[in-house]
């Protein structure tokens, strides 16, 4: 009989420990994936703002000859990561007919507009154009709004994943933290976090409001019970 039950133990202390490390490798594999696409996110900006920044610098003070107006950098294709690769596309130019083009960036496939970096939670990612089902399983995207460091209220959605990727970390941000926005013209405007509050999924309130001709963000994600939003709102420093 004890020589029963102690094999039973034994038995039972094999398959604990192999149950703890088939947990431990899981867990491994899964932080690695994790930190692979946080770093892919972070390649992705640097790239992109490097790109923005040269192409600013060749263009500066530059007219162009038949508008004169100044002309406007157009993304590098040259030394960027092989997951940010650029497209040539038509300029919107309003009344333009001369087929002009323009290079834009695309992240996994999707139209890229800049960039956000949230240094309190160690947060950077690029923009998306538009935040779709299908985008924001890539990156955060621009929900509604006039867009990236335009005069108004432009807002910028994310999934909060549990693996911590995207907006998953905003419940730990405070007023008074910094938003650091990148656009397609280099422009880098520094925001900060004035208001926070978790409302409803219907509550669209916050996309139209009076930012009194400043320029103002909301980064909008749900919470971690998935019932209701999570807004926070950020103007021009």
């Amino acid at each position: 009989m004890n020589s029963r039950y102690s094999n039973v133990l034994t038995i039972a202390l094999i398959a604990g420990i192999v149950i703890i490390l088939i947990g431990v490798c899981v867990a491994g594999v899964f932080m690695m994936r994790n930190n692979k696409l946080n770093q892919e996110e972070a390649d992705a900006v640097e790239q992109y703002q490097k790109n923005v920044k040269k192409n600013n610098e060749k263009v500066e003070n530059k007219e162009n000859t038949q508008t004169g107006e100044i002309v406007q950098p157009e993304l590098n294709g040259e030394s960027i990561a092989p997951i940010l690769t650029t497209t040539n596309t038509i300029a919107d130019s309003g009344s333009n007919t001369n087929g002009d083009t323009k290079k834009t960036a695309t992240y996994k496939g999707f139209p890229m507009v800049g960039t956000i970096e949230i240094p309190a939670i160690n947060l950077k990612s690029p923009v998306l154009k538009e935040a779709s089902k299908k985008s924001m399983d890539i990156a955060v995207g621009i929900y509604d709004g006039p867009g990236l460091n335009q005069v108004g209220n432009t807002t910028i959605a994310g999934h909060n994943y549990r693996d911590g990727r995207f907006f998953a970390n905003n419940k730990k941000l405070v007023e008074g933290d910094k938003i650091y926005i990148t656009d397609e013209i280099n422009r880098k405007i520094v925001y900060s976090i004035y208001k926070i509050y978790i409302t409803t999924p219907e509550d669209s309130s916050y996309l139209d409001r009076d930012t009194e001709g400043r320029r103002e963000i909301s980064l909008t994600t749900c919470t971690d019970d998935t019932q209701s939003r999570l807004i926070i709102w950020a103007k021009e420093q």
